[in-house]
């Protein structure tokens, strides 16, 4: 339904700009500065779906919520057109379109979820109950439970890092490999297809429009994803919403990082 060619051949024209010729115009719906890319990659998106003439209300984290009529039974279309814009203007080879489709504006409606990383080609699906795919091969999440030799993703962009860095104090000190790469809906596949053991965003800055479709992924593989409280995920899919997860391979690995966070708490 959603054809990644046409969101890649859209966003051509300009992967080849400096970070100088894609000036900021405006702020998005979800607070963030819109690149061109950005409004290309969403155009995108929304011509493949007219095309086929589908009822659909979008919501995006670039122009917000959207009513769409077609011939079709309504459902909606969350989407960050461009997960990792900063990375993708500054030619660092670490960004994706995430796209989710519910009949509800929740997260746990999700029934299908994509996330292509556009530079490397390759394209994470999964549909609800039918498991989580890497370019049509199954995936499963990391079965490791020692947190000293798991590769943990942390998200500490934060305007107010002193009020942060203490929250995840505890955290630091125990893990030996953090990382973080910059387009969070691609490091939650991540998760996903065990190339890490887990992904932890407590700012409370990430909408769920980031996260609507790999969330999706992250469960059908297997893996889970919890609140700061230690509760199964759930929100409001809109481009306002912002959420905190753990994102882990398995429980074990989830539980140690509940505990070391609740430690700051």
């Amino acid at each position: 339904m959603i054809c990644k060619d046409k969101i890649k051949d859209n966003i051509f024209p300009y992967l080849e700009l400096s970070s100088d010729s894609q000036p900021d115009l405006g702020k998005g719906a979800g607070g963030d500065s819109i690149k061109l890319v950005d409004i290309a990659a969403e155009k995108a998106i929304v011509e493949t779906l007219k095309n086929h003439n589908i009822t659909f209300t979008l919501i995006s984290e670039e122009s917000g919520v959207k009513k769409f009529e077609g011939d079709t039974l309504p459902f909606y279309v969350t989407v960050d057109p461009i997960d990792g814009t900063t990375n993708l203007v500054h030619k660092i080879p670490f960004y994706c379109s995430s796209i989710a489709i519910s009949t509800q504006p929740v997260l746990s409606d999700v029934s299908i979820g994509m996330v292509v990383d556009l530079f490397h080609d390759i394209t994470y699906f999964a549909q609800k109950g039918e498991g989580a795919y890497c370019n049509g091969k199954k995936i499963t999440p990391s079965t490791c439970e020692d947190l000293g030799n798991s590769i943990v993703g942390l998200d500490v962009n934060n305007h107010k890092t002193k009020d942060f860095i203490p929250k995840v104090t505890y955290l630091i000190k125990k893990i030996k490999h953090i990382r973080h790469f910059g387009a969070n809906a691609l490091e939650l596949c991540y998760v996903a297809d065990g190339k890490t053991e887990a992904f932890v965003d407590i700012r409370g800055k990430l909408r769920t429009t980031d996260l609507a479709a790999s969330y999706l992924i992250v469960i059908e593989a297997g893996g889970i994803l919890k609140t700061l409280e230690n509760y199964t995920l759930e929100a409001k899919l809109d481009p306002k919403t912002n959420v905190n997860f753990i994102a882990s391979g398995n429980n074990i690995i989830s539980e140690k990082i509940f505990n070391l966070l609740k430690k700051n708490y």
